[in-house]
């Protein structure tokens, strides 16, 4: 057995388990297009990326992998290439165009028709509630800085599960969190674009109840469901092996891989490491502390990389800074990350040394190197590489007792990949964006005979 964790190129997937679950995934504002058809309402990454200066050669997701008309085509795709499992998110704006109210019966139909081709397909389905893409019109209200987040939160998931749960037997709350809560809300890199602690500060306290809360509502609503959330996570290291640099790390390790998943295990939020987060208290109202806990089925667990932290003086909060891959002389991705296939093996074990933690799966794993479409294919042989190498350390966790059950790579095709645009591509099938050609890469075509063997 250990001959084969050291050459990942041999590992078959029997040697996961016969239970172990393989898949893709996905977003809806990624992959959808169709942004203003059938009755959709917009969306604040609609608004966001047709805003000047805010993505990549001020690219947007208007049309993206137009998946909205092109659903079956791409569920047969995936049928061809051995896929048993498709995770997808649900667009809130386009099932409920007002954010609260009346229901879009097209943006039904179009989910109804997608979940009825996986089944078709014998793909399962995993659904995921909330990637990013909250309604505009909520937003005008405050968004996820407005305590009322909760009912609307709350009347969009009962929705889902009402039309979706009879089908749909595995559903993910949020998708990364502190990623839309930082990103969104903090630093204004992704939408909708507002800054600074005191609109952060109340957008992750909302967050981390809607969490809790649309896993409790999902749950009772269909009990037999599998019910999780997701999170991202980097394994963080000190640049140097001085105290000042060692509690930056520990900093920076609560803000990134702690926020979200210790409030609904009942451990609080990390404030001993940033008493910033002392300040969460003034939006906390009775019985907030329960309201923050449920018990989830299962964790999803989302890595691209390590991350090396050192003490900065100046820097508000933290006084932590990140090191740039790019300063670090190593393997890069598209995305400026470092290539630290290890790095995931730590987040399985971090995640799996919870008490409350039962089950995880990888719900992402992937990377963007530079793609080349050429005589009808694209040789992404470090996209192969990459993912066997990633393999390699679940299979090392796996080993030493951590429960992990599953690896869905993202992604299934090249996507809008947010502010960066149509740049980065991730997806082990090529698309071109102009003819919205599919061509399968060679790591599609090496995923589709792993899957098999």
């Amino acid at each position: 057995m250990s001959e084969i964790i050291k050459q990942p190129e041999k590992l078959t997937r029997e040697f996961f388990g016969h239970n172990f679950e393989w898949g893709v995934a996905s977003a809806a504002y990624q992959i959808e297009g169709a942004y203003q058809e059938d009755g959709k309402g917009t969306s604040i990454w609609d608004k966001f990326s047709n805003k000047k200066g805010t993505i990549y050669q001020n690219q947007n997701g208007n049309i993206a992998c137009d998946f909205y008309h092109r659903a079956s085509e791409d569920i047969g795709l995936m049928q061809s290439m051995n896929i048993p499992n498709f995770r997808f998110s649900l667009a809130w704006s386009r099932i409920l165009p007002n954010g609260v109210g009346r229901i879009n019966s097209k943006g039904v139909d179009f989910y109804d028709r997608l979940i009825d081709n996986c089944l078709e397909a014998g793909i399962v389905p995993w659904t995921t509630l909330y990637h990013w893409d909250l309604p505009q019109v909520l937003e005008d209200k405050g968004g996820w800085t407005n305590r009322d987040i909760l009912p609307w939160f709350q009347e969009y998931t009962e929705i889902c599960a009402k039309q979706f749960g009879d089908r749909i037997k595995h559903w993910m709350v949020l998708n990364e969190p502190m990623v839309f809560a930082g990103a969104g809300y903090f630093l204004g890199v992704h939408a909708p674009g507002r800054k600074g602690i005191k609109q952060f500060l109340p957008a992750v306290h909302h967050t981390a109840l809607c969490q809790a809360e649309g896993g409790r509502l999902l749950k009772s609503l269909l009990p037999d469901a599998e019910v999780g959330t997701t999170f991202s996570c980097s394994y963080i290291e000190p640049f140097r092996s001085n105290e000042r640099d060692e509690k930056a790390a520990a900093k920076i390790d609560a803000l990134l891989n702690r926020l979200f998943i210790e409030p609904a295990l009942g451990l609080g939020y990390p404030t001993k490491e940033i008493k910033t987060l002392e300040r969460l208290e003034k939006y906390y109202r009775e019985g907030d502390e329960d309201r923050l806990i449920f018990d989830f089925d299962f964790i999803g667990v989302q890595n691209y990389t390590r991350e090396l932290v050192k003490h900065a003086y100046f820097v508000p909060f933290v006084n932590a800074r990140l090191i740039k891959a790019a300063k670090r002389n190593v393997k890069t991705t598209l995305m400026g990350w470092e290539v630290y296939p290890e790095s995931i093996y730590h987040m399985l074990k971090k995640f799996g040394s919870y008490e409350g933690v039962k089950k995880i799966y990888i719900t992402e794993s992937g990377v963007a190197f530079e793609d080349i479409l050429k005589d009808g294919s694209v040789k992404d042989h470090d996209r192969r590489r990459y993912l066997q190498d990633h393999l390699e350390q679940i299979a090392k966790a796996q080993k030493e007792g951590i429960n992990v059950q599953g690896f869905f790579i993202w992604t299934f095709t090249d996507n809008f990949e947010w502010a960066e645009g149509y740049y980065p591509r991730f997806g082990i099938v090529h698309i071109d964006f102009e003819t919205q050609k599919r061509t399968i890469k060679d790591s599609g075509i090496w995923y589709k005979e792993f899957l098999v063997n």
